[in-house]
């Protein structure tokens, strides 16, 4: 089974960790987890190299999450990686945008491990 590489962009550095946590109590095979506090943050890491999976927050300072994902979808070394939104949104109409940009789906906070991994695992098919 491949170790997966995975990027989560939260502004929340505690948020970011029980992010990484939850992925790990889920059963997924972390290798390399990066960690971005926004998403122009989140930009830069995704051009070093290949990614199995983003995980993104909505709501952030400088560049949120839904611009974010917008910017993804034009570069080539992201197509293809699922991108799942993190968010405490109430409004369905800003999970809708984001699924329309691009996301592959979302968990809303607070999470589970168990709900982690029912949205994730998924996702993963071809990788894991």
């Amino acid at each position: 089974m491949k170790k997966l590489k995975v990027l989560i962009v939260d502004d929340s550095s505690v948020m970011r960790k029980i992010v990484e946590r939850s992925l790990r109590q889920a059963g997924l095979d972390l290798g390399e987890v990066l960690e971005a506090s926004n998403g122009a943050e989140g930009l830069v890491e995704v051009q070093k190299g290949a990614w199995d999976l983003i995980l993104s927050d909505i709501n952030m300072p400088a560049m949120d999450g839904l611009e974010f994902l917008k910017n993804l979808s034009g570069l080539e070394c992201a197509k293809g990686v699922p991108v799942v939104m993190i968010t405490t949104e109430g409004s369905e109409a800003r999970v809708v945008e984001a699924l329309s940009a691009g996301a592959r789906g979302y968990i809303r906070k607070p999470f589970t491990p168990e709900q982690v991994k029912e949205r994730v695992a998924p996702l993963l098919g071809g990788v894991l």
